[in-house]
């Protein structure tokens, strides 16, 4: 079952229905971050969080991992309020949004992004 969506007052996408399947989500993760900051910062924000993931596995300072998730939400949270101006889907859809983060990143390092991103 595809969700359907409309336009809030603060212009973001809302659905009407709970998503059936990441591939149904993903489209919809991708409409909330058409903002190239917004989606720059996202990608800072899970760049600086997998590599304070990997210090702390790797030094095994365990008390830098709740860092890493602070990091990576920090930053796509300053894209969503001041960028795209939209209520992140994390406080939605948490565990798909976390997906999408990464799905999206890897679409941005395989030049991807562009081609999937909705037309406006």
């Amino acid at each position: 079952m595809t969700a359907r969506s409309e336009e809030s007052q603060d212009g973001s996408a809302q659905t009407n229905e709970r998503f059936t399947s990441f591939s149904e989500f993903y489209p919809y993760y991708l409409s909330e971050h058409r903002n190239p900051t917004c989606r720059s910062l996202h990608y800072m924000g899970s760049s600086i969080g997998l590599g304070v993931l990997l210090f702390a596995l790797t030094s095994g300072n365990f008390q830098y991992i709740p860092l890493a998730l602070v990091s990576g939400y920090a930053f796509a949270w300053v894209g969503h309020f001041f960028f795209e101006h939209n209520r992140p889907a994390t406080f939605r859809y948490p565990l798909w949004s976390f997906i999408g983060d990464w799905v999206m990143l890897k679409d941005f390092l395989l030049g991807r992004i562009n081609k999937k991103l909705p037309r406006t």
